[in-house]
């Protein structure tokens, strides 16, 4: 082969990897879903529905939608068993045969954490700071563990959920960054021990809100925290979701310039009547966090799944009837 044909060929090999490489690098954004109230709805009965009436999986609609990722919570020990870990394992599996990726949101309590409430799990409420730190390694390597040996790849973790007051109250309650980095180091390297290739998430509420995100990841910070993404929670009104989104995006470029963190927005809703105005919004959103580069990693819609009303929230993205609204038309 003359020297002219060698640079030919290299060049149609430089191509083609291109173009096998296109479709993996337009995934790489993550257009997601948290489902996991999808078991509990489907064995009270509910079901989904296609546009034509015809009932759907529902992560066979979400897929059609755009969605290629997944967040799962995970309580430690649950009433009636919904998002333990063997119910987060037949999600996720549900979820790896569409082809969407998992993030898995540890609660590190047996019920709901957010800001308002951070309730140690009913088996750790007597247990000292030192074995508390052993508790979290434990429970999160054992679960990522347990995924993993079913076939489950996790790329993501998030350690805590909203955990704008600290978790595992008190003795990791903000603003005792000492103990709370110590809870988090603890989940971070339970997660890389299993996948090191997955990447951790604190997450926060109110992601608008630019001086607790600094005075939380500064606490951490000087205290030794770890964490490869700052996660924020954005549940903005339709009648001000423009403004809301605004200084979400201004949030996701201060974490960015300010650590060097990768943001993910772990956490949308918007009121399900008034889908358009929420595709509108979500839409918006998604433009902003790519507008970050490789640093924001994606969106992630809670519950789309929850049929109106169900356990009083009233932020998803079906109607009465299970049918997807417009709302998500927005991945697309």
């Amino acid at each position: 082969m003359n020297r002219s044909s060698k640079r030919v060929s290299a060049w149609l090999l430089v191509l083609l990897l291109a173009c096998l490489c296109a479709p993996a690098m337009a995934q790489t954004f993550a257009k997601g879903a948290d489902v996991s109230w999808i078991d509990q709805q489907e064995s009270s009965g509910r079901v989904f529905r296609n546009a034509s009436g015809a009932t759907t999986d529902f992560f066979s609609l979400l897929k059609g939608t755009g969605v290629n990722a997944i967040r799962l919570r995970v309580w430690v020990n649950p009433q009636g068993g919904w998002n333990d870990g063997a119910d987060t394992l037949n999600m996720a599996k549900r979820a790896k045969a569409q082809g969407m990726r998992i993030m898995i949101d540890f609660h590190y309590s047996d019920s709901w954490a957010d800001p308002g409430k951070q309730t140690k799990p009913a088996a750790w409420s007597n247990h000292d700071f030192a074995t508390l730190v052993k508790d979290v390694y434990s429970h999160t390597n054992g679960i990522l563990s347990y995924l993993k040996s079913n076939g489950i790849d996790v790329s993501w973790v998030q350690v805590g959920n909203e955990i704008n007051s600290g978790m595992l109250w008190p003795d990791g309650k903000t603003p005792n960054f000492g103990n709370l980095a110590q809870l988090i180091n603890s989940g971070y390297n339970a997660s890389k021990s299993v996948y090191p290739n997955a990447k951790v998430v604190v997450h926060l509420a109110n992601g608008y809100d630019n001086a607790t995100f600094r005075w939380f990841f500064d606490g951490l910070k000087s205290a030794g925290g770890k964490w490869d993404v700052v996660g924020m929670s954005h549940y903005p009104s339709p009648n001000a979701w423009q403004s809301a989104n605004t200084q979400i995006a201004s949030n996701m470029q201060d974490m960015v310039a300010r650590y060097g963190s990768d943001v993910i927005v772990s956490e949308v809703g918007m009121d399900w009547q008034q889908a358009a105005t929420t595709r509108a919004m979500l839409a918006d959103l998604l433009t902003r966090t790519r507008a970050l580069g490789s640093r924001g990693l994606g969106v992630f819609y809670w519950e789309p799944d929850a049929y109106p009303g169900w356990q009083g929230y009233t932020m998803g993205a079906v109607n009465n009837n299970g049918q997807l609204t417009q709302a998500l038309s927005a991945f697309n």
